[in-house]
C-alpha cells in the first residue's frame, strides 16, 4: 500500500518578496511534501483552496500589509467549514507579541524573517513524521 504525500498549500499575506514563498514552496518539496503553490492572500480563498485541494496543512508567508485580523479570519473559515484539522504554520515579518499571538490562535508555530530554512526543512520533515497515519 502507496502512502499519499502530505499536502501543503503555500499562501501569503500581505504584498512583495515572492522570493520567500518560493523557497518555503522548494523546503516542503524537498521535505517529501506535495506543495500548491498559489499566490492567494484572501483568508476565504485560501480555505476553499485548501479544501478543494484537500490539503494537510497550510504555510503562510507573511510580508508587508498583513494583519492579525487576516489569520483570525483564516482560523474562523477553517472551523466554520469543518476542516479545522488543517495544520497551519507562518513566517516572514511580524513582531514578536503578534508572533505570540497568532500562535495563541492556534498556529502551530511561527517562523521570524531570517529564519534558516535548514530549521525549517527539519519542520517539515518532523510534521510528516507525526501525522502520519
Amino acid at each position: 500500500m502507496t502512502r499519499r504525500k502530505l499536502r501543503v498549500l503555500v499562501a501569503r499575506f500581505g504584498s512583495g518578496y515572492a522570493n520567500a514563498m518560493l523557497k518555503l514552496a522548494n523546503a516542503c518539496s524537498e521535505a517529501g511534501f506535495e506543495v500548491v503553490y498559489t499566490d492567494l492572500q484572501d483568508p476565504q480563498a485560501i480555505v476553499a483552496s485548501a479544501i478543494q485541494e484537500a490539503v494537510d496543512h497550510i504555510g503562510i508567508t507573511i510580508l508587508p500589509g498583513a494583519n492579525l485580523e487576516d489569520f483570525a479570519k483564516l482560523f474562523k473559515l477553517l472551523d466554520e467549514n469543518g476542516v479545522s484539522h488543517i495544520r497551519i504554520t507562518a513566517g516572514g515579518f511580524l513582531p514578536d507579541e503578534d508572533m505570540a499571538r497568532i500562535k495563541e490562535m492556534g498556529a502551530l508555530d511561527f517562523y521570524p524573517k531570517g529564519s534558516i530554512y535548514k530549521r525549517i526543512d527539519q519542520w517539515t520533515k518532523d510534521f510528516g513524521e507525526s501525522t502520519e497515519p
